[in-house]
């Protein structure tokens, strides 16, 4: 299958590239270097370089590698700057997504798979763990723009027949995370730890998440891909870690002796969030294979791999 997979330079689309080849499919990366790097784009992947909002660069990407299968993932992932600049975040988000959609349709995509938030789409919880017929209440511009773009994905089917598949993350981590972004405490941490500074802890530090490694999500992309129906799932652990928590973790992991700063909580953060995704085991055989310290002890490994192997 040809695959078309944006934001493939990211740290979740890359191991998607790398899962797909994995697999024997052909795949092309979209990604306007916004925040991915060159160096994730697997060699064996063809490469597009521009913005989903270009809708003639588009247009040149589907008539030149004529994708069978979409999975989008470019986006503005970051809370607080959807907050900061809402309109930017939907520009991104909304506006580019349209754009990829309708794209896909008039190029007779066979199947699109979306990378949605479980994280941020349904607010503060009524219940614990959230499953996929939770009220959606988005309390960030984040949230909305994400969910926005399902509306139009079913808007798609009803109209053009587009077979899609969402999938609402949780917290994603692991190896290829930026450790100076906005988006991925685990990495911020690992990063500040590794240069000898204490980790950055806004309000008490127990806020609950559900933390599931890049690997298992990758395994579920390629799960959706497979699938025959058009559904919405949870992709998570169903266990909720405190930031006090992945602190103490990773400090012993590393053993780092600092403790951590705290700080005024940060507006549009959640208290507690974790997801039931009880439906994605039911229907696409997906469940979590890697445990929460074992993939931290994975990813404390990779970065300091990849900063040994940083030029000196």
């Amino acid at each position: 299958m040809r695959i078309l997979v944006t934001g493939g330079a990211g740290f979740i689309g890359s191991h998607l590239a790398d899962k797909f080849l994995a697999e024997g499919h052909e795949v092309a990366v979209l990604d306007n270097f916004s925040t991915g790097f060159r160096r994730h784009v697997p060699p064996a992947a063809r490469l597009y370089e521009g913005d989903l909002r270009d809708t003639a660069f588009l247009r040149r990407v589907f008539e030149d590698f004529k994708p069978e299968a979409v999975d989008h993932h470019a986006a503005q992932i970051d809370v607080r700057k959807s907050l900061e600049d809402p309109a930017s975040d939907a520009q991104t988000n909304v506006i580019g997504s349209i754009a990829l959609i309708l794209a896909a349709v008039r190029g007779g995509v066979r199947k699109f798979v979306y990378a949605s938030t479980g994280g941020a789409i349904y607010g503060e919880p009524n219940y614990l763990p959230a499953d996929e017929a939770h009220p959606v209440r988005p309390e960030c511009a984040y949230g909305i723009s994400k969910h926005t773009v399902e509306h139009y994905l079913e808007l798609y089917r009803v109209l053009e027949g587009l077979q899609y598949v969402v999938l609402r993350y949780s917290n994603v981590y692991g190896p290829r995370q930026n450790p100076h972004g906005e988006a991925g405490v685990n990495a911020i941490f690992i990063g500040r730890m590794l240069e000898g500074k204490a980790p950055t802890i806004y309000g008490d530090g127990e806020q609950l998440r559900d933390y599931i490694h890049v690997g298992d999500v990758a395994r579920a992309n390629l799960l959706a891909l497979r699938h025959d129906r058009c559904e919405i799932y949870n992709i998570g652990c169903g266990i909720g870690t405190s930031v006090n928590e992945i602190v103490r973790l990773l400090s012993r992991i590393m053993n780092f002796r600092e403790l951590p700063i705290y700080a005024p909580a940060r507006m549009g953060e959640l208290q507690k969030i974790y997801l039931d995704a009880r439906k994605a085991k039911r229907e696409l055989g997906w469940m979590p294979a890697m445990d929460f310290e074992t993939g931290l002890r994975e990813t404390v490994n990779w970065f300091r791999q990849a900063r040994a192997a940083e030029p000196v």
